[in-house]
């Protein structure tokens, strides 16, 4: 069978020792095929107390931490890992799995979807029928929003990100969403010039990748409203998504002034 990319992977049957460089997928799997996880990196924070070697981060995996594991499928994304990591495991005989990085709600499940029914072999998750149902309908935009997800330097969410999709289906539109990059790096004076103008009303900060708070973040905004969410809420694709929503929901309406 072929990855998301295109890439041949040979399994003989479903995996039965997998190895996931992706947190995302690291819960989903956990929750879904329970015992096939032999590996994940160190930022595999989900589910708690996951009792599995870890192999450094999605960017700069061990390789040989990997290959330590003996897995016969590895679980990458096309974002979060890099192309050389991925090359030197299928050079060493390992099948790697690739997933694209979904620009959408809709694409992010129906990648889970291939991965469980196609790779593993299984029926349709009932945790991803829940997600399909709670996302479904958008809702009418509300507010008009700046999304950093890092800073020093800032980055924004840009167009086609997943967690852009998210926030519209909740209301929320992306000033940046029209943008040329994904992930644009505008300087903090022109994220505060799109709050003069009237262009954005709502500055909203995840904690992840970049662990915005209180007292980091807006602080850099003054006078600008801002709410604070769940990153993994916000980007993680998987059984988070089945309940998701309505955390999201709160925490946009707990909007705070610095």
């Amino acid at each position: 069978m072929k990855d998301e990319l295109g890439a041949d992977v040979a399994l003989s049957g479903p995996p039965s020792r997998v190895v996931s460089l992706v947190p995302s997928l690291t819960e989903a799997v956990a929750e879904t095929v329970p015992g096939v996880l032999v590996g994940a990196t160190d930022y595999c924070t989900y589910p708690v107390g996951l009792d599995v070697p870890r192999v450094g981060g999605s960017k700069y995996p061990k390789i040989d931490a990997v290959l330590d594991c003996a897995p016969d499928l590895v679980l990458g994304n096309a974002e979060e890992n890099r192309p050389e990591d991925v090359r030197r495991l299928r050079e060493a005989g390992v099948a790697v799995w690739v997933t694209a990085a979904p620009a959408t709600v809709t694409m992010a499940l129906e990648s889970l979807r291939t991965l469980f029914t196609r790779v593993f072999d299984m029926a349709t998750p009932a945790w991803l029928t829940e997600a399909e149902a709670a996302w479904r309908d958008p809702a009418p935009v509300r507010v008009r929003a700046v999304v950093p997800v890092w800073r020093k330097p800032w980055v924004v969410l840009g167009r086609d990100t997943f967690g852009g999709d998210v926030l519209r289906r909740l209301g929320v539109h992306n000033v940046y969403a029209e943008h040329a990059d994904r992930y644009p790096r505008p300087r903090v004076e022109e994220l505060r010039a799109r709050f003069a103008d009237g262009e954005a009303d709502l500055l909203v900060l995840p904690d992840e990748p970049y662990v915005f708070t209180d007292d980091d973040g807006p602080d850099h905004f003054p006078g600008v409203p801002y709410t604070l969410v769940s990153g993994r809420r916000l980007t993680w694709y998987g059984p988070s998504l089945a309940d998701a929503r309505a955390e999201l929901e709160a925490a946009l309406a707990d909007v705070r002034t610095r």
